[in-house]
């Protein structure tokens, strides 16, 4: 967010229905993952994906960047990658511990948002890693479930795939690492304050 945008209070924006639309899609996705249509469900991953990124350019372009937006936002990437780790991982196309990798990221955060909440701070800025990680991963995950196409395109999907995921997964735990540390920095000048 620019250091210009106003961070309104209101509920009912353009970018807020777009997150809301994203939310309603996730279980729109997994039922097409546990019903074996991959086609819709690479669509449907395909529209989340814009979306988020949409979501964004239109609020700050359409001055309507909100606190609500600023928690639907991520609450809709958090769930939508998690869902969709999960049916990928229950169709056995990515292991187990990739899901296991991004939850743990996830639990660590969570934590640090009760700890800064306690102390009285508000969540931490995004992070432009954070942003990054997250649109890989939403990349890989399509890219993965084309992957089980037995055709070249199957091929290249797979090799795409795994090299977002991989980048996704990094830039995910590089963006945790800075998340952190600047909440070690708020504690620790709370602290020599006190």
């Amino acid at each position: 967010m620019a250091s210009n945008d106003v961070v309104s209070t209101r509920v009912l924006t353009v970018p807020n229905a777009i997150s809301l639309v994203r939310l309603l899609l996730v279980p729109v996705f997994a039922l097409l993952i546990v019903r074996g249509q991959d086609g819709w469900a690479v669509a449907v991953l395909a529209v989340s994906g814009a979306s988020d990124w949409l979501d964004g350019v239109l609020a700050r372009r359409l001055g309507q960047v909100s606190r609500l937006g600023q928690l639907l936002d991520p609450a809709a990437d958090r769930l939508f990658i998690v869902v969709t780790l999960v049916a990928l991982a229950w169709r056995d196309v990515v292991p187990w511990w990739l899901l296991g990798v991004l939850v743990l990221r996830d639990v660590v955060l969570a934590v640090m948002l009760v700890v800064l909440a306690r102390a009285g701070y508000a969540p931490l800025q995004v992070h432009l890693a954070g942003k990054a990680g997250t649109f890989a991963l939403l990349y890989a995950f399509p890219l993965l479930l084309l992957a089980q196409w037995d055709s070249w395109v199957g091929s290249v999907a797979g090799v795409a795939g795994w090299a977002c995921a991989l980048w996704g997964v990094a830039l995910y735990w590089f963006s945790a690492v800075v998340y952190l540390t600047q909440a070690h920095h708020l504690l620790r000048d709370d602290a020599g304050r006190s």
